[in-house]
């Protein structure tokens, strides 16, 4: 069991899990997915079309037939990180198809590696299909290749990511993500409450709710009404939260909420959490508290009074759990501004935070702005910044030391079963360990624990 390190990416997803067992003569695939929850949302369903048409999909190189690598280009170093998995992919088995956001800078990607056999862009599943057949032929057999109800998923069988929207609506000078995967188009209401629900009856126990603007979701649909059984939802944030967490109830699975914008309609979501309807849990990209920033930014609600909206939420779920992603060492950031964030952090008393320094990225705003800060500066305000959100993190971790706590279990292995609580969303956050009575512990399982040890990221309990 390892410890949450202080200094995880907080936009990366889990590792992608592969079990499948090809029949003779099955054409097999291999992928490698990069990014966010949102691209290994995108990786299965490539894989459930792909698993659909008869071919099995390898967990090695060395098993597959070719190998698809869902790439990330968010940032320089994701993009440097992606094209070492395409050749690792091209040394190891040499038939590569490459798709994801990097995909939309194809002449980026050929003129390193000439020999992939495609690529394509993010959310072009039709082109990644044609792309496998060019160079695998399908050959399904309608008797043997069965495809469970829920599709191909990724992750653990007890957690699941259910995309609501694509793109955004933002022009965050930051970011190239509306550039990359276009503007807001968002789910029907109906089509995420059927997904959802072939999830719960497969026995997932956390629904992860993901998209790149959450509190946006609907908005592109005029926040339209569709038929659910035997009534209306509408595509509203508010409306589809609540009807989650109707059917999760029964089973008593998680809801969380991640991506969420601090507008004013996020209040109306608190309630749901405080009636025990969805986990009292936001993850808000705050990005930076000071006003100078957030406006050199164009951060979307940069005028938002946020410590009182956090005041008011508290007020209404004494137990609501915050997170967000911070960036130090934006253009022009001065050490006024930077202490202004710090000080901000010491009064907003956020649970869980990650933090970024700011890179430049190929076709964002931001490049061009004045007054870039040294990468010794941003380095320095990186450490002191961490500093403060692990002396936050210790002294909330520590206050839950003899309570109670539910907690889903993760993993087992011999020496013990890694957890995390209501606070915790995968890989992202802490863990609770349990080292003593876990033998009867499996993945998925939910049990009652009382926290007997604190570290600064992580607890340690026992079983009740």
């Amino acid at each position: 069991m390892s410890q949450n390190p202080p200094n995880l990416r907080p936009d990366l997803a889990p590792k992608a899990l592969v079990t499948d067992t090809p029949r003779p003569g099955q054409p097999t695939i291999g992928m490698v997915s990069l990014g966010c929850p949102k691209a290994l949302v995108d990786s299965e369903r490539i894989l459930t079309r792909l698993r659909a048409e008869g071919y099995a999909i390898s967990p090695s190189y060395q098993g597959a037939d070719a190998v698809i690598v869902n790439t990330c280009g968010f940032l320089d170093s994701a993009k440097a990180e992606s094209l070492e998995a395409i050749g690792e992919a091209l040394s190891e088995n040499g038939k590569v198809i490459v798709t994801g956001c990097l995909g939309a800078e194809p002449e980026f990607i050929t003129g390193v590696h000439p020999k992939v056999l495609a690529v394509t862009g993010p959310e072009q599943y039709e082109q990644v299909l044609d792309a496998v057949h060019g160079a695998v032929p399908p050959k399904p057999d309608p008797f043997v290749d069965l495809l469970p109800a829920t599709g191909i998923k990724l992750t653990p069988r007890h957690f699941s990511y259910l995309k609501i929207s694509e793109g955004c609506n933002h022009a965050c000078k930051f970011c190239i993500i509306p550039d990359m995967r276009g503007k807001l188009v968002s789910r029907p209401a109906h089509a995420v409450l059927r997904e959802a629900e072939k999830l719960l009856e497969a026995g997932v126990r956390e629904l992860l709710v993901i998209s790149q603007d959450t509190s946006a979701y609907g908005l592109d649909r005029r926040h339209e009404a569709t038929a659910w059984k035997g009534a209306e939802v509408r595509a509203h944030i508010t409306d589809l939260t609540r009807e989650l967490g109707k059917l999760a109830q029964p089973s008593g699975a998680w809801v969380r909420l991640h991506y969420v914008y601090p507008y004013p309609h996020v209040r109306e979501l608190i309630p749901l959490m405080a009636d025990g309807l969805v986990l009292p849990y936001l993850d808000i990209p705050f990005q930076h508290a000071h006003p100078e920033t957030l406006k050199r930014m164009a951060r979307p609600a940069a005028s938002a009074k946020t410590l009182d909206e956090i005041a008011a939420w508290r007020a209404d779920c004494p137990e609501i759990v915050l997170r967000s992603t911070f960036i130090v060492g934006y253009p022009g950031e001065t050490e006024a501004e930077f202490q202004y964030l710090l000080d901000w952090m010491a009064e907003a008393q956020l649970d869980r935070v990650g933090c970024f320094q700011y890179e430049n990225v190929k076709g964002a705003r931001s490049n061009d702005l004045p007054d870039h800060v040294p990468a010794e500066v941003k380095q320095e305000r990186w450490e002191r910044f961490m500093e403060a959100a692990q002396a936050i993190s210790e002294a909330k971790l520590a206050a839950k030391v003899g309570t109670v706590q539910q907690v889903l279990v993760d993993a087992v292995d011999d020496e013990g079963a890694t957890c995390r609580t209501r606070a915790d969303a995968p890989e992202i956050d802490g863990n609770l360990f349990i080292d003593e009575g876990f033998e009867d512990l499996s993945p998925g399982d939910m049990v009652t624990v009382e926290v007997e040890e604190a570290s600064d990221y992580d607890l340690w309990g026992r079983v009740q």
